[in-house]
């Protein structure tokens, strides 16, 4: 049996606050390890696009996961779809540290193959839930298949 409270947010005010800050912190995990000197020496697959474009991308992907992580909640309440998302974010997180604080090009690998299930798990979920979510979370998957096939890149020529 299902609780009020799990189907519906308190406020939906505190639940934009939380997916802002969930989100929020996720991002963080590029600061804490960022690709330097040693991102920069390694050889690049076809299709890398310039450095400045990532945190612009990443930006818009961010705020677009926060509003969709917001709407499903508005609209379903805390449930498995926000779980599925949690999972994501934390899969996310990983890839930084893993990928650029450890020089672990294969592990990143890994954890970027389970965070792209877990994104597509997201989306299909999202968009069960709520079609804006669903199609803002439809980009970043294609985005993840992007960096995917980086990261394959970089595991490769490197």
């Amino acid at each position: 049996m299902t609780t009020d409270i799990a189907r519906k947010p308190f406020n939906p005010t505190l639940a934009a606050a939380v997916c802002g800050i969930l989100v929020a912190l996720t991002s963080l995990s590029g600061a804490l390890a960022p690709p330097g000197d040693w991102y920069a020496a390694l050889t690049q697959p076809p299709g890398t696009p310039p450095d400045a474009a990532f945190p612009i991308v990443w930006t818009l992907l961010y705020i677009a996961m926060a509003v969709a992580a917001w709407r499903v909640w508005r609209a379903r309440g805390l449930g498995r779809e926000l779980s599925l998302f949690v999972v994501q974010l934390a899969l996310n997180a990983l890839w930084m540290p893993v990928a650029f604080g450890a020089h672990a090009l294969g592990w990143a690998l890994l954890v970027i193959l389970l965070l792209w299930v877990a994104i597509a798990a997201t989306t299909a979920a999202f968009w069960r839930a709520d079609r804006i979510a669903g199609a803002l979370f439809a980009v970043y998957l294609i985005w993840a298949s992007y960096a995917l096939y980086l990261n394959a890149g970089l595991a490769w020529l490197n």
